[in-house]
């Protein structure tokens, strides 16, 4: 019990140390490692920002997002408006090839479809959306596309990993066609996110199911 009031606490820490979220409405509980988040904020990036910062603190295994998003009620832009400027965005970014991304609101919520050839071509896409004003929610629908020759997949995301200090034996990675899980256990939320990192940066990689535990 005081290990889950040690964390709850740390972590309600974090949230006020983060100059992004404000804590006031923000709610807390911790069990074994679990935390789960509760009440509102007034952006959708403060909720993102929220996660982020809880995933920073050490001993935390998983997080449950329960934050709702409530705009002030001086923000009230329609569902046009923000696909405009969703739009808007995507256009300008030189890392969202061209006519690839489409975009869809319905009462302030943006669901992205299309298909990019890299990962970091549809994360830049949810990036450039996440921080619009008047979105309340945000699905991440777009596909990368196959390639043909996925069969260097896993060892090219082992060779990667080993690069970056990872030992071998704590992390299992299994590819069938573009499709990549990684199982194992890290020390940190860091090193689990960096995993996910190098096994979305192979070639062919298509989706990638990351199963690594924080010990």
């Amino acid at each position: 019990m005081s290990d889950d009031k040690q964390l709850k606490q740390a972590v309600l820490d974090e949230l006020q140390w983060e100059p992004s979220v404000n804590a006031a409405h923000i709610g807390v509980t911790a069990k074994s490692g679990v935390v789960t988040l509760m009440g509102h904020v007034g952006t959708f990036p403060e909720k993102f920002a929220a996660e982020k910062a809880t995933r920073r603190v050490k001993d935390v295994k998983a997080v449950a997002e329960e934050i709702a998003v409530q705009l002030p009620s001086c923000v009230r832009y329609g569902d046009e408006e923000i696909a405009s400027a969703a739009v808007n965005r995507l256009k300008w970014d030189s890392s969202v090839p061209v006519d690839t991304v489409k975009v869809k609101v319905e009462k302030g919520r943006v669901t992205l479809t299309g298909e990019v050839d890299w990962h970091y071509q549809q994360q830049a896409a949810v990036d450039d959306v996440r921080s619009i004003l008047g979105v309340v929610g945000l699905s991440n629908d777009i596909t990368i596309k196959p390639r043909p020759n996925t069969s260097e997949i896993r060892h090219n995301i082992l060779v990667a990993l080993d690069r970056a200090w990872f030992d071998p034996a704590s992390i299992t990675v299994t590819a069938q066609g573009g499709k990549v899980n990684l199982t194992g256990s890290v020390e940190s939320w860091y090193e689990r996110e960096e995993a996910s990192a190098a096994a979305w940066a192979a070639p062919g990689t298509t989706s990638v199911n990351n199963k690594i535990t924080v010990a």
